[in-house]
């Protein structure tokens, strides 16, 4: 199985962040799949999760599925307008349109594990 596909669209991700203050936090989400080589994600009520990222710009995000686990630790950029934004509206409107999107969270990976070899993967 490719790597990606764990983290496709409609899949639940962990999310994991940690403040300036090394407080961590978790938070599970729907992924919106990738926009190029970057992760999705739109943050519509994550008051913590969103402190953490526009304080560090660091991510952990934990996928399963069927037998496959990843680890992705990435670097964040966030927008509240734009086309990543739109995108991000778009989807979470088609799947749940009393859901309102506060900010779109771009994903870059940086690093990948297979968590079931212990490898890091190829991005």
């Amino acid at each position: 199985m490719v790597w990606k596909n764990v983290f496709d669209e409609g899949n639940e991700l962990v999310l994991a962040t940690c403040s300036n203050k090394c407080i961590p936090n978790a938070n599970v989400v729907i992924s919106l799949g990738f926009d190029k080589s970057k992760l999705l994600i739109a943050d519509c009520q994550m008051k913590t999760t969103m402190k953490n990222l526009k304080e560090t710009k660091k991510i952990c995000i934990f996928a399963k599925k069927g037998k496959e686990y990843y680890r992705m630790l990435g670097d964040v950029e966030l927008s509240t307008s734009g086309p990543n934004f739109k995108k991000c509206v778009k989807i979470v409107k088609s799947q749940d349109a009393s859901l309102k999107v506060k900010t779109a969270i771009l994903v870059t990976p940086k690093e990948v594990y297979n968590l079931g070899n212990q490898k890091k993967v190829k991005i």
